[in-house]
């Protein structure tokens, strides 16, 4: 280990300490180094899309040696992933995740909880899935609509004794728009903060001396969560793909990030009265040698994705910026380039595109494109739709798309075709002025042609405004969203896309 990474840790640790030192409940009392005798070693992971590492960083054959590393030293760790796995990537576009859940039962997964993308490919493959995995899924508000029961053989909660450490894990699922109404067929979504509360109350009538709960909720919804249920010690979380890890009241809130670059390491001790966590984030860099199993599983479908993904269909002389954090909350050249790409194909007006759909959270370098790097941009099996809508639709269609502003949401609108100014501060259903399509004003009882994926045509990520307007080119008949990428990249040879200004944010 390098120097500068002891240093990052052991500072890391310091905070931590003293974050538990400043409260006063009976979970929350100062820390100390519980080392290899902790009862119990959380290892986290979600929003894992990759099982090779991005970038240099992540891999699950490197989780998997840290997983071991912890047992040689004499603890009992428990591996667990928040959510968001079985799609997207290249690879979950052909094998519909199934390399990810043998790569998790290689690297002795313990428990998984649900998130949106475990319904991207419906309930059918999702029910394969669950019943190929060796790991326990924990999800208490996704239920089967066939059989009333969590779906796939899930459990609500689990009770589990570690050392004399009596520990209760629950598991939490989203239920918003970013899961469309044709992947929920077949399944009934309970509200989570419902379902925690029952949970919950059976892990108390079960003695458990601390709970976990393993969540794929939204920051905002874990932190509702911890105040509602402050009994709750620890909320293992995902659905951002940035590290968090924060406080509300005595509860320890933890997302690791996304692609498993790093894991979080919580250790715990204690006795029902008191709770000791010991909070430790880990890069997962080439300091760890990759567990041979979990390799051997990661390399075999690797090498059936074939050698077609890597033919190059064009280039790009430009970086391409597909950074989350980014492209959730500004114009992105990446987001220019798609935009146009679907306005051309389409021959429409305006083009837009929800930024959670533009996947791959790194800059993508200059150089050549593959259909590999594509289907990484636009993994989801989205088609290009056409509707005709007035002025007055798109401004609203706008104004929900930046509605959540400064913070970064999927919901954020990448577009070609129309320029627009953002207020910020204004409220939320007022904030987009001096929209200009085609640099005319936008007039809101004109009819516009629109391009958009079918994904908001359905009324993802809630825009529904786009509902009951004039379908030209429904789903059943537009492209392939990472067809009408490459046709646009392979007609221009060579791209070199700018941010221009088309939403200026004040």
């Amino acid at each position: 280990m390098d120097r500068g990474a002891l240093t990052r840790r052991s500072w890391l640790r310091a905070v931590i300490v003293l974050a538990f030192a400043s409260l006063t409940t009976p979970l929350a009392q100062p820390a100390r180094p519980p080392g290899p005798a902790a009862p119990l070693t959380i290892l986290q992971i979600n929003d894992v899309y990759e099982t090779m590492p991005v970038d240099g960083r992540g891999g699950l054959a490197r989780v998997a040696t840290l997983k071991q590393n912890v047992v040689r030293a004499g603890g009992t760790p428990l591996l667990i992933i928040a959510g968001d796995f079985l799609s997207s990537s290249v690879a979950s576009s052909i094998f519909k995740g199934k390399q990810m859940i043998e790569a998790f039962n290689a690297m002795g997964l313990d428990f998984a909880t649900l998130g949106n993308h475990e319904f991207d490919f419906g309930k059918d493959v999702l029910l394969q899935r669950m019943a190929e995995s060796k790991f326990q899924y924990l999800v208490a508000n996704v239920l089967d609509e066939s059989t009333g029961k969590p779906v796939g053989g899930a459990v609500p909660y689990v009770v589990r004794t570690f050392g004399g450490l009596k520990v209760g894990f629950l598991g939490l699922c989203l239920n918003s728009d970013e899961i469309s109404s044709e992947k929920r067929r077949g399944l009934r979504f309970v509200d989570p903060m419902a379902a925690a509360d029952g949970a919950i109350r059976s892990l108390r009538d079960e003695g458990a001396q601390a709970i976990v709960a393993i969540t794929h909720l939204s920051y905002e919804e874990d932190r509702q969560l911890a105040q509602r249920y402050p009994e709750i010690g620890i909320i293992v979380g995902g659905h951002e793909h940035y590290v968090i890890t924060s406080f509300t009241g005595s509860t320890l809130i933890s997302k690791a990030g996304s692609d498993a670059r790093n894991v979080a390491r919580i250790d715990l001790r204690g006795d029902g009265a008191r709770l000791e966590r010991l909070f430790e984030l880990v890069s997962i860099d080439s300091t760890l040698t990759d567990e041979p199993k979990t390799a051997a599983v990661v390399a075999e479908y690797e090498a059936k994705l074939g050698t077609e993904l890597d033919v190059a269909i064009g280039s790009s002389r430009v970086p391409l910026d597909a950074e989350s954090r980014r492209i959730r909350s500004a114009e992105s050249n990446l987001g220019n380039l798609i935009t146009d790409a679907m306005r051309a194909d389409a021959r429409t007006d305006v083009a837009i595109i929800n930024s959670g759909s533009i996947r791959g959270d790194r800059v993508f370098a200059t150089g050549p494109i593959t259909r590999r790097t594509l289907i990484a941009m636009q993994p989801f099996g989205n088609v290009l739709t056409k509707i005709e809508a007035p002025g007055r639709v798109l401004l609203g269609a706008l104004n929900h798309g930046v509605s959540r502003l400064p913070a970064a949401a999927g919901q954020f609108p990448q577009v070609s075709g129309l320029t627009m100014t953002v207020d910020a501060a204004a409220a939320p259903a007022e904030r987009v002025r001096d929209v200009r399509v085609g640099g005319q004003p936008l007039d809101p009882s004109k009819q516009y042609a629109i391009a958009i994926p079918d994904y908001l045509l359905n009324g993802g990520d809630g825009y529904t405004m786009f509902a009951g307007q004039r379908v030209i080119v429904g789903q059943e008949a537009g492209d392939l969203m990472v067809t009408v990428l490459e046709n646009y990249i392979k007609a221009n040879s060579a791209v070199s896309p700018q941010v221009e200004g088309r939403i200026t944010i004040k």
